[in-house]
């Protein structure tokens, strides 16, 4: 039996020693032929068996035979580059989250030496696993591509058109989860305290208590939304409303007379169709809603989605919109925060080219409202122990020799992120024993900016962590990605995945395939000096030089005495430096650059596009 990471289609590493392995009966004889060569093993007592093939240039496809008591064959095989592209949401992100923002470039993927292997989420608690769950190597074409993650297929295309050679990506990565899980046990030999949980967890009545206790935590929570339980339901086209009031679309109830409301919220609107758009799919775009929603249109229930992140696009088929009078119906769930419609994202209705805008005044009542939780800290995730991702979706795969690592996560790590300074260069160093390699290329992204700006210098969890990310630096053979350009303020998963896919293959091209004179990064700080009351800034990746990027004055620099009482610098570029300052600090201890969850306006950049990552000078650096 081969692993799942051997199939059709796969791509293996060229001009690396080439591992295939397998499982097959104690003592059975092993064949491998591949291009009119045979290499032989014996499978030792518990079954396993590996051969290794000598390196291969670039090229393909090949079939591969393997031959004991059985014999397979795997199909059309590519030698190219292996790229391990893992974290969270971000690198989850498909192809089809930004199929409306991208239009042209899923029409145009037609790349069949770009393949996919997408690891299906799963975990262990105990130890490290032989095999992934089931899955595909798929090639790029306007279909498939689809299941691709945005970032890794728009970096695999740059990299495919600059070198043309097979890339193979192997996405291992899963939504909301902490850094800590990607680790393995002896990655975390440093941090004691999760050591401590994985030793607890391997404690199978351990777990399961702690899993009681968070069903249970949930069951004080059972619905009893009067919108469900009516005679005639709310959203039945024979229902008639009474008592409803007045809310705004797009926005959040608890901004509209709702106060600290969690539970269920029902929406209603009328609105005229007219003929044209009757008779022909149309589709139904409600921007974000937080958290779940139920859609339903004249009674017909058109989709639903339960968490806050994706986008609602909801497809209606032929016949459900009528002429004349149609009402639309949403069932929205929340259970923490502010519930409601997300600002600043698309509302309306299409339909053979025409559309129907659905932002405004709406209609609502309450179905439900939940009480608060005894315990709200009774969870248990299974995707969020430490090492539980490692041991089930990267360890089975540690004999696939790869060119090197896309890493994107950080989000879930905010909220406490002084520990990522220590995790970061940890996980580097421990995926980079897994392989074997303490060279291996590992390129990461910055955390984007995200939620409101703030108008005055501020401390920020979102701020350090990336501060975190760029410390990561020192460990040698690394590239940082800087996204605080790219971002959205009201989504944490930001559609401009194109341009963060580039910035990595700018990393990749450096580091990974020598083209030293390559500018790949934006300026990151160097060091600084201080003259009476300025401090001049010194910086590397300037590469032809530092620029505003929209020839405003430099912005989001923030300056403090020993008090750290930060306010607005005054930020020159003078001679290839920054020189900071403010008329009302005589002397200055402190510098923070783009300091913020959405360093908006932040505006130091090279003169090749690249954006400044942010820092903070401290004292003692």
């Amino acid at each position: 039996m081969l692993p799942q990471i051997i199939g059709d289609g796969m791509v293996l590493q060229r001009d690396q020693n080439i591992k295939i392995w397998g499982w097959a009966s104690a003592g059975e004889e092993i064949s491998l032929y591949i291009e009119n060569k045979a290499y032989k093993t014996i499978a030792d007592g518990a079954g396993n068996w590996e051969i290794n093939l000598p390196p291969h240039t670039a090229g393909g496809p090949v079939d591969l035979t393997l031959r004991g008591n059985n014999e397979m064959v795997v199909k059309d095989i590519l030698f190219g580059d292996v790229w391990l592209c893992a974290g969270q949401s971000n690198m989850v992100l498909p192809m089809e989250r930004v199929k409306e923002k991208y239009p042209d470039e899923i029409a145009n993927a037609r790349y069949p030496e770009i393949r996919n292997f997408f690891i299906s989420t799963v975990t262990d608690l105990q130890e490290p696993q032989k095999d992934l769950p089931p899955g595909k190597w798929k090639s790029a074409n306007p279909g498939d591509v689809m299941t691709f993650g945005a970032v890794s297929y728009f970096f695999a295309r740059e990299i495919y058109e600059k070198y043309h050679v097979p890339i193979g990506l192997i996405n291992a990565s899963v939504g909301g989860t902490p850094i800590e899980a990607w680790l393995s046990e002896e990655g975390l030999k440093e941090f004691p305290g999760l050591l401590d949980i994985i030793q607890q967890n391997k404690d199978t009545a351990s777990v399961n208590q702690r899993i009681r206790v968070a069903r249970a935590n949930h069951v004080e929570r059972e619905e009893a939304d009067k919108g469900l339980l009516e005679p005639i339901q709310w959203f039945d086209p024979a229902y008639t409303p009474k008592n409803w009031r007045n809310i705004h679309i797009p926005g959040y109830w608890e901004d509209q007379g709702l106060k600290d409301l969690n539970g269920v919220v029902w929406y209603r609107k009328e609105i005229n169709v007219p003929a044209s758009m009757t008779g022909v799919p149309a589709r139904l775009f409600m921007g974000r809603i937080i958290d779940a929603d139920v859609m339903y249109v004249n009674g017909v229930k058109v989709g639903n989605i339960t968490y806050q992140y994706p986008p609602r696009r909801y497809v209606l088929k032929p016949g459900i919109l009528k002429p004349g009078k149609n009402t639309i119906v949403i069932r929205v769930i929340n259970t923490n925060g502010k519930g409601g419609f997300v600002p600043d994202k698309p509302y309306f209705l299409t339909a053979n080219g025409q559309n129907i805008d659905l932002k405004g005044d709406w209609d609502y009542k309450v179905g439900d409202v939940y009480k608060p939780l005894i315990n709200q800290k009774a969870g248990f995730s299974f995707q969020n122990q430490p090492a539980s991702l490692y041991n089930a979706m990267v360890a089975p795969i540690r004999n696939q020799a790869i060119k090197g690592i896309l890493w994107y996560q950080g989000e879930t790590n905010a909220g406490n992120p002084g520990p990522y300074y220590k995790l970061l260069p940890a996980l580097i160093d421990d995926w980079r024993k897994q392989w074997n390699n303490d060279q291996l290329p590992f390129l990461y992204v910055q955390l984007a900016n995200f939620m409101d700006r703030d108008f005055l210098p501020v401390e920020s969890n979102w701020a350090e962590l990336r501060d975190a990310q760029l410390k990561a630096l020192s460990v040698p053979n690394t590239a940082m990605a800087t996204t605080i350009d790219l971002g959205e303020w009201n989504d944490i998963h930001p559609l401009n995945k194109k341009d963060v896919g580039y910035r990595l293959a700018l990393g990749a091209r450096y580091l990974a395939y020598g083209e030293k004179e390559l500018v790949y990064s934006g300026p990151i700080y160097s060091s600084y000096a201080i003259r009476g009351n300025q401090i001049i800034i010194y910086f590397d990746h300037t590469g032809s030089g530092l620029m505003s990027l929209d020839d405003e004055p430099l912005s989001q620099f923030a300056i403090a005495g020993a008090d750290r009482k930060f306010e607005w610098a005054d930020a020159k570029i003078v001679n290839g430096t920054v020189v900071v300052s403010n008329k009302h600090i005589s002397n200055p201890v402190y510098i923070r650059y783009a300091w913020s969850n959405n360093p908006d306006g932040a505006n130091l950049y090279n003169k090749e596009g690249l954006p400044a990552s942010p820092f903070q000078i401290e004292p003692d650096e």
